[in-house]
């Protein structure tokens, strides 16, 4: 058996030689630099190995003209001799292999045109020249409606009032409120507290009768009930005996944290008289 020759070339070798053999001929580049008038054209076009020679120059061709420029099959077909038939074949291999693309489209006169598109790279075609999706803007929420504002803004009768609302989830868990929403509402509670109303009436007040659905906006369902139904100031049995109004500080009271009016900590008027209702 015969051994193989390991410094033997290999026929790859051998043909690289072949053509940089000084007996035989080849192509050689004379070149100069371009400075003007002049297309940069991919040789993933000019040396395709599936386009017809035509489509490989009326593609160059194509690539070179500027932008608005016709390139029909009736218009290239006046500029050349190929013929119609041909240029149009032409026409329909580069639209295959992607470095055309026709669109229909609506002209403002309502009659449909159709635009051709030239691609210098086929493989990036749909992320260059398609526009990228916007991301619609995020609605606006609508304001709450306006609350009733107390005569006071006290910080104990605000703190209350914010006790108030928080306490809700407590008793419907779907008014759980952000403290946005809170901040806002609790004004209006205070409101009603500075009329002599308890927390408890006032919660009463904003939870009877809900309706059974999914709320939509519970901090707007609330502030609409708080400036509907806002209670009247208290009155006095006669207006010739009322005395004269003494603002005192609000305090809470230590029986039911209710909030009151009066000089100073203790008890409000019905904890004070809850002893003499049992006697």
């Amino acid at each position: 058996m015969g051994t193989q020759n390991p410094s033997a070339p290999s026929r790859l070798r051998s043909r690289i030689a072949d053509h940089d053999h000084p007996n035989r001929g080849g192509l050689i580049h004379d070149n100069s630099r371009h400075t003007a008038r002049f297309t940069v054209i991919g040789n993933h076009l000019a040396q395709h190995a599936d386009l017809s020679l035509l489509a490989i120059g009326l593609g160059t061709h194509i690539q070179s003209l500027p932008r608005g420029a016709r390139i029909d099959i009736k218009s290239l077909a006046a500029r050349f001799p190929e013929g119609v038939t041909r240029i149009a074949a032409a026409l329909r291999e580069l639209e295959k292999h992607g470095y055309l693309r026709r669109v229909r489209e609506r002209a403002p006169g309502g009659r449909i045109i159709t635009r051709t598109i030239s691609c210098n790279q086929p493989g990036r075609v749909r992320e260059v020249s398609q526009p990228r999706p916007r991301r619609a803007p995020a609605p606006r929420a609508k304001a709450l409606p306006a609350v009733p504002a107390p005569s006071c803004s006290a910080p104990a009768l605000l703190q209350a009032a914010t006790d108030v609302l928080t306490d809700l989830r407590r008793h419907d868990t779907r008014l759980l409120l952000s403290t946005t929403d809170t901040t806002h509402l609790a004004p209006g509670v205070a409101a009603w507290l500075e009329r002599d109303v308890t927390p408890a009436a006032v919660r009463h007040a904003l939870t009877d009768g809900l309706p059974t659905e999914p709320l939509q906006r519970p901090a707007a369902l609330l502030a609409h009930r708080l400036t509907r139904h806002l209670p009247p100031p208290p009155r006095f049995a006669s207006p010739a005996a009322a005395p004269p109004p003494v603002l005192h500080p609000f305090q809470t009271c230590d029986g039911c944290d209710r909030v009151f009016r009066a000089p100073e900590p203790g008890r409000c008027r019905d904890c004070r008289s809850a002893p003499q209702r049992g006697a």
